[in-house]
């Protein structure tokens, strides 16, 4: 316990020297995290999270010779200007513009940088890689693989057959109706029962009655990788922006699904390296573990170096086990 004080009081301390900037970016304005001198190392978040979920990661990288930067991305925390209640300005082609449009404004001419995504940011980063690999010179992505264009349709459609209404991508489509749900809720209580699930299996939230493995009334216990006030962090700015702009992303999977079809057999031709957890819930999808290991994955992503599932952890991987992460992530980095 003191060891995980004082580990937690040098991590504040040294945050203490990341500068916050505002950048204009494909119409937002987008707000970043930034730390350190050297190659460019672009840290990009998941759902329901923010640049902070790679606190630590900025820290560890800037202090061995790298230029950390981490956004929020559109629709959530200090980034403003994206059109909320409007999903369809939030496809995977306006996630990656602006990922295009913050390198390109943050970085010379030509430069190449380093990429490393997790959840969300995972799904947009492999879909930077494959659109502009110009941009890249080698990823890092933890909890979500490389997903193909699928000719049987659209995610949603997978979700529903393999897990029912109930299932939280399912619930998220209607607009106003998981917000409103999650409206009953204290901020704090739905960030904690979000960011402390690790079940192997999917999170159900059915209608009306909030999270099937946390009833609204059951208390959580934070684990000792999450802190209460990493949780007022989080739960501050979801207060302010709400839930929709992260919704969003899975509001317009359908819409993805159509737009991306010339997009159906392209690889990605970065360097990259993969790890997730064996308690992640993704990692447990239908299919996936498959994919990752029987050569589907390898595939689609030919210059995949390396997969990594770390024994014990579950979907916040980068938060939950940072002083791995951060090996594997130098580690990888240092090739290139």
């Amino acid at each position: 316990m003191i060891h995980n004080i004082a580990f937690k009081e040098e991590i504040k301390n040294k945050m203490e020297g990341i500068v916050h900037k505002t950048i204009s970016v494909n119409g937002l304005d987008m707000h970043i995290a930034e730390k350190g001198e050297g190659p460019l190392v672009l840290f990009v978040h998941g759902f329901p999270e923010l640049w902070y979920s790679w606190r630590h990661q900025i820290v560890y990288l800037a202090d061995h010779g790298y230029r950390a930067v981490a956004p929020d991305l559109r629709g959530y925390g200090d980034t403003t200007g994206a059109p909320v209640n409007d999903p369809t300005k939030f496809t995977i082609y306006h996630l990656v513009g602006d990922l295009v449009g913050l390198i390109d404004a943050i970085t010379s001419e030509g430069e190449k940088v380093f990429v490393v995504g997790h959840d969300w940011g995972a799904v947009v980063t492999w879909h930077l890689c494959m659109f502009r690999p110009d941009k890249v010179k080698a990823l890092v992505n933890l909890s979500v693989p490389f997903l193909p264009w699928n000719p049987m349709g659209d995610m949603i459609k997978m979700m529903i057959a393999a897990y029912g209404e109930d299932h939280y991508m399912v619930r998220f489509q209607v607009p106003g109706e998981i917000e409103a749900e999650l409206a009953v809720m204290d901020t704090k209580t739905v960030v904690k029962k979000l960011l402390t699930f690790r079940e192997p299996g999917p999170i159900y939230i059915p209608k009306g009655k909030g999270f099937k493995h946390s009833p609204i009334d059951a208390p959580v216990t934070l684990p000792p990788w999450l802190s209460e006030e990493d949780v007022e962090y989080f739960a501050s700015k979801l207060e302010k922006t709400g839930f929709s702009g992260g919704v969003n992303y899975y509001r317009v999977l359908p819409l993805n699904w159509e737009l991306s079809a010339s997009w159906s057999g392209a690889k990605v031709t970065v360097p990259s390296k993969f790890i997730t957890g064996d308690q992640d819930l993704v990692y447990h999808m239908p299919g996936v573990k498959d994919y990752i290991h029987n050569g589907g994955f390898q595939k689609d992503v030919p210059l995949l170096e390396e997969v990594v599932v770390m024994e014990g952890a579950a979907h916040f991987i980068n938060q939950e086990k940072p002083d791995e992460i951060n090996k594997h992530i130098i580690e990888f980095l240092q090739k290139f």
